[in-house]
Order: structure tokens, then sequence, then C-alpha cells
């Protein structure tokens, strides 16, 4: 093994003395998310989001990191003789989370004026919810596929893979219900089982297209296992969100590859 992972967040001095303990690099649950995020982030606004959460994270755990923390000299742009390098990593890590905050506002008040576009419209908006790799972005593109309207069928798909997070970026696109007229279907970041709460904060803005929809369709991979534990966990996020309440729709997806025992389950466990 090069590397050892734990499923629990660890201080920045568990992780110097676990390193020394088993000569290997060491990193918890969060770091791992956030390096998968890093790696799925696409548009400009995911990887802001992403980076910050990891400043986020990163700064508490400076006071851990020992003997990389020893003094600096003195000299121009330094507060005093001798100042930590603890201090000045510090400093870097709050300018840059300022920089990064003020454009995600900027950011934000596009998406706002954009939804506020689509309330006076009297638009229903529909977002996909549910469990990293559930099927959501499949979804999304299959209803798409047959139901958006004739200008958006030139526009790609999402991204679509066997994997967890493949779809960080969160896209809205206009569809025609039969007898129902026009909506948005929006896509959103999948969740987590104990989903850092940096990482929440940080996708605030994202998720607020959550917040703001008239009805949710929380997809399920009903062939899980884990399925009931998953829909908890999205749960909770919503719940986290203020969005628990809202009319939701459960999606079963999978559905051939579940059996009869684990469908029925899931339909008892589930009020919706």
């Amino acid at each position: 093994a090069t590397m050892v992972i734990f499923n629990d967040e660890l201080s920045g001095a568990h992780i110097r003395n676990l390193e020394e303990a088993v000569g290997r690099k060491v990193i918890d649950r969060t770091t791992l998310i956030l390096d998968i995020f890093a790696q799925r982030a696409l548009s400009k606004e995911g990887k802001l989001q992403v980076e910050l959460a990891q400043l986020k994270y990163r700064l508490p755990r400076l006071y851990g990191m020992g003997g990389q923390m020893s003094r600096t000299g003195a000299g121009i742009g330094t507060r005093g003789p001798g100042e930590q390098k603890l201090e000045v990593d510090k400093r870097h890590i709050l300018n840059r989370a300022a920089d990064i905050r003020k454009e995600l506002r900027e950011v934000k008040q596009n998406r706002e004026t954009q939804r506020v576009q689509r309330l006076k419209s009297n638009i229903p908006i529909v977002a996909l919810v549910g469990y990293t790799n559930a099927g959501k972005s499949t979804l999304r593109n299959a209803l798409c596929e047959v139901a958006a309207r004739k200008e958006n069928n030139q526009k790609e798909n999402v991204f679509e893979a066997d994997m967890l997070f493949a779809t960080l970026d969160t896209t809205t696109r206009a569809i025609t219900l039969k007898n129902k007229g026009i909506a948005t279907l929006t896509d959103t970041v999948g969740f987590v089982r104990k989903l850092p709460h940096d990482l929440v904060e940080a996708f605030k803005s994202t998720l607020e297209e959550v917040i703001f929809s008239d009805l949710l369709c929380h997809v399920v991979d009903a062939s899980s296992e884990d399925a009931i534990e998953q829909i908890r966990a999205v749960e909770g996020v919503l719940e986290e969100l203020g969005a628990k309440d809202k009319d939701t729709i459960l999606v079963l997806n999978k559905v051939d590859k579940g059996t009869e025992e684990q469908l029925n389950k899931i339909k008892e466990e589930v009020s919706y």
C-alpha cells in the first residue's frame, strides 16, 4: 500500500502522527472526496467551489503540521521579525478564500437573475436529486432526448459514467411535458453519506436550485444493498438545505438489477 485512507475526519496532528507510525501518506474521507471533486469539476464555478472547500478544510489543520511551520526570516511582507510560516500560510489561505467568495457572489448574482426570469415566466422547476452514482445524469439525458424543446435539441448531453461524482456542474434544460407544457429540468451534484459540511457550504449557490424547485425527483439506485441508507443520507442533506418538505417523486433506477424484496423494502421505508 502507498496510502492509508481513514473513513472519518482527522486533525492535522492525527495525520502527522499516523504518517510517522505507518510510514505512508495518510488522508481522511473528506480529503478523498475533495480530491475527487477537484478532478470532476469542469466549470469555473465548480472549480472555485471545490477550491474554497479545500481551503476551509486546510486552514484549521495547519497547526498540526509540526516541523513544516518553522520560523521564516524577517523581511518585507512579513509582520515582525521571525514570523512563523504558519502565519504566512494562514494569511495566504484567508486572502485566497476571500477572493473566491467574491467571485462566487458574482456567479450567484447571475444565477439569481436567470432564476428570477424563470420564476416570472411561471415555468415549473424540476430538480433531480439523489445519492452519487444513482443515475441522475443518465435519467436527465434520457428525459431531454425525448422531451427537450426543439431549439434545445442541439445542446450536448451531460457526462454520465458509472463512477462517484461524475457530474458536479449543475445544468438546466427546458423540456416539454405532455399535457403540462414547458418545465425546466435541473441536474444537481450527487449527495453522499457524511458529506463534508464545508462542501455543502461551498456548493450552497449550486444547491439553491433545489431550494427553489417546485418538484424534486429523488433518484435511487434500487439495486444497491445500501439503498435505504442512501435515501436517508439524501434526505439529511435536503433537510440541511431546508428543502425536505418539497413535493417529491421517488424514482427507482436499475430496478432490473434489484430483487423484489429490495424494491418492496424501499417502498415500505419511503413515505412519498
